[in-house]
């Protein structure tokens, strides 16, 4: 068996970060409540071993969230 080792908060953090996910959207693609996701962050639960590899997962799908338009400016 492979171990792939546990992911700590702030390496999760900075994956979501750098990868452009809200906690909400990360939640979603996870198929996870945005609570888990906060609680994972925070360190109030521990984060599960499937994360490293369900991430890996999202960047080889190339699941990046869409970009929002920049607005019109009002005249």
């Amino acid at each position: 068996m492979v171990n792939i080792g546990t992911m700590k908060p702030n390496e999760l953090i900075k994956w979501r970060e750098s990868n452009g996910y809200s906690q909400a959207r990360l939640a979603k693609a996870l198929s996870v409540h945005v609570v888990s996701v906060s609680r994972w962050e925070n360190g109030a639960r521990e984060i599960p071993s499937f994360l490293k590899l369900a991430l890996s997962y999202l960047e080889l799908k190339g699941d990046k969230p869409e970009t929002k338009p920049n607005q019109r400016k009002r005249k």
